[in-house]
């Protein structure tokens, strides 16, 4: 007698349900991503501030003014959130201007931990394209790297630059100081909006007198 085989595939009322099963799984999981990744920009760039801060705090630059000594304020530790050329997207550098030329170059870059390279790019030119990244850290390129399309600054007195003196406290506008007076203290509350992707938007404040850097809503970041 002859063996009967039946070969068994999915129904049209299986198929249905495995399709509803996964478009619910990627509706939960896409916008977990990009929560996911706002959250990164946000921790990335409050430990960049906090990193500029210690370098200020371990490397006190009063102490090597020599001969300059009216422009001493100059060499503040800073980290600095700007526009690549041609609007290419935003990164962040973080140095100090040893030489008192007015602005930081690689050779007064801060070193990324993470890689060894220089904390450093020019607004003059693109952000770097593909793996073009031999003479910077891959990890200041804020665009690049988590999606971040605007920056807004707030507070009287602030800007995408901010110093820190050897006590750690935030300084604005030292970059053309010649008083050695700590007059460009931040009196005030500096607030930086960041918006990732034109949706979703994260703010870092940092605070007077101490210099201490949070997540806005994050008490404890």
């Amino acid at each position: 007698m002859k063996k009967l085989h039946f070969k068994y595939a999915f129904t049209m009322i299986e198929l249905v349900f495995v399709i509803v099963v996964l478009g619910i799984i990627a509706a939960v999981a896409i916008p977990k991503v990009d929560r996911d990744r706002t959250q990164e920009a946000a921790d990335s760039i409050l430990a960049d501030i906090r990193y500029a801060q210690h370098m200020a705090m371990v490397d006190f630059r009063q102490q090597s003014i020599g001969t300059n000594a009216t422009q001493w304020q100059r060499s503040f530790w800073q980290i600095k959130i700007e526009s690549c050329g041609n609007d290419t997207g935003f990164f962040v550098s973080i140095g100090a201007d040893k030489d008192y030329g007015g602005d930081i170059n690689a050779g007064e870059a801060a070193i990324d931990p993470s890689n060894g390279k220089p904390m450093f790019w020019r607004n003059t030119v693109d952000c770097a394209p593909g793996d073009d990244l031999s003479s910077a850290s891959e990890n200041i390129f804020i665009t690049k790297k988590f999606g971040v399309t605007a920056i807004n600054v707030t507070g009287t007195g602030c800007s995408q630059h901010i110093g820190f003196d050897h006590l750690g406290r935030p300084h604005s506008g030292f970059s053309s100081s010649a008083s050695p007076d700590y007059s460009t203290y931040l009196k005030n509350s500096c607030t930086f909006t960041f918006t990732v992707k034109d949706s979703d938007d994260f703010s870092i404040i940092v605070h007077p007198e101490t210099g201490y850097a949070q997540i806005v809503g994050q008490p404890d970041s």
